[in-house]
């Protein structure tokens, strides 16, 4: 009894025109990825990195953060690299398929998926209602499981190796008070990724994840005004706590340390690494 569950025999996947042309010795095909929650913070700053690394790059972001979109459009642009936006809810199966179908139109074949849209909510489990749980699980780990299938899909019907990359968290690892539904969200990322790294090897295509500590983005600013407001600790004294007694290299990260952890991930050199998930927090947690 086989436990390897088939893929379909037809899946409807966008094809591109460079897929049908036979590619001589000395030509390489360009590399192109999407990158969920693409707009700003780590998302932006791993669409830059992928971009100076020769990537064309695909932003996916939601229709509200648009003019983020834009001038991180112009920036990737500004680099010499081809880029491309599609507004979509990565909890959406369907949304998450249109984005792959345009990107591929756009650019050409997919070679990496970054699943790095999330969210985060500071609450008490005791306070939690079943939405807020529910759209939790919807944004961090379905919207992973979407993007990985819907990508995996694509790469199976181009015939090509591919990377899948999703975003973790610390909380993975380690878990915090009144985040501890978004801690379970990323702790069932690192499974996902085991999971896919062991039924996508046949095709080449490998998954990990990266698990950010504490990153000064807008996302952490939410995060440590709620804090605040529960707490009642003065704005900021969280970070500041959390920098000078847990993090051995005593900064909070940047958006950029995190990016550096995926370009090597997009890259050839990390090409034998798969369902892993690489911690990038300056020293708090040890694997």
């Amino acid at each position: 009894m086989s436990f390897v569950r088939q893929l379909p025999r037809a899946i409807p996947i966008r094809t591109h025109p460079s897929l049908s042309r036979p590619l001589s010795s000395s030509s390489t095909p360009n590399r192109t990825a999407i990158i969920t929650g693409g707009a700003r913070g780590i998302g932006k700053a791993i669409a830059l990195r992928l971009a100076r690394d020769g990537y064309d790059i695909t932003i996916n972001d939601l229709p509200a953060n648009q003019p983020l979109t834009d001038t991180t459009l112009s920036e990737i642009r500004a680099l010499g690299r081809n880029a491309h936006s599609h507004t979509a809810d990565v909890s959406s199966l369907a949304a998450v398929t249109a984005l792959v179908d345009s990107s591929v139109s756009a650019l050409g074949p997919l070679t990496t998926m970054v699943a790095n849209a999330g969210i985060a909510q500071v609450k008490p489990l005791l306070e939690l209602s079943p939405e807020d749980f529910d759209r939790t699980i919807a944004v961090n780990l379905t919207g992973v499981h979407n993007s990985f299938q819907a990508a995996a899909k694509q790469m199976i019907a181009q015939g090509t190796p591919g990377k899948l990359i999703a975003a973790a968290s610390i909380s993975a690892f380690r878990p915090q008070a009144m985040l501890s539904h978004y801690g379970a969200s990323k702790w069932a990322v690192r499974g996902l990724c085991h999971g896919y790294s062991v039924e996508l090897a046949k095709y080449k295509i490998t998954a990990n994840a990266y698990a950010p500590g504490i990153v000064d983005t807008k996302m952490w600013e939410v995060i440590d005004r709620e804090f605040t407001r529960r707490t009642g600790q003065a704005e900021g004294e969280v970070m500041k706590k959390i920098v000078g007694e847990v993090i051995s290299l005593g900064r909070a990260s940047v958006p950029e340390d995190v990016a550096g952890v995926v370009g090597w991930l997009a890259s050839k050199d990390a090409d034998y690494v798969t369902g892993q998930t690489i911690v990038v927090d300056g020293g708090v947690v040890y694997t």
